[in-house]
């Protein structure tokens, strides 16, 4: 598993955010047992991975061993299966109103969804 890219030299008042490539595109979601009260936004800094779990289900590692899952309010077309995006931002935060983009082979742009709330959780093993 990659971490996560920042290409922030590329657009300078802009943070992007390319999700990893798993191995596996045959795959559950973890279960997650809720670990506290939603958030709206975590910061870009202690983003320290993420897992694209389907077209709705991102799961973001950050400091401190914590997860944060946000289920998209609707489904992302190809996201689950490019296990691949986009996200732009100037101000050092993801947000719960904040869209992504999924990138497609060749790193065409696909679908712009919006992301949902971030819950913290924890992961069945």
């Amino acid at each position: 598993m990659r971490p996560v890219i920042a290409l922030s030299a590329l657009i300078p008042a802009a943070m992007l955010l390319a999700a990893p490539v798993t191995a596996s595109r045959d795959r559950q979601i973890p279960e997650a047992t809720p670990a506290g009260k939603p958030v709206d936004c975590i910061q870009l800094s202690q983003i320290r991975n993420t897992r694209v779990r389907s077209d709705q289900v991102i799961d973001y590692y950050v400091a401190g061993k914590k997860v944060y899952r946000n289920t998209l309010p609707y489904k992302c077309p190809g996201l689950g299966f490019e296990e691949r995006y986009l996200h732009k931002t100037s101000t050092g935060d993801v947000c719960s109103h904040d869209t992504i983009t999924v990138l497609q082979s060749g790193m065409t742009e696909g679908a712009s969804c919006g992301l949902g709330k971030f819950q913290p959780v924890t992961l069945a093993e």
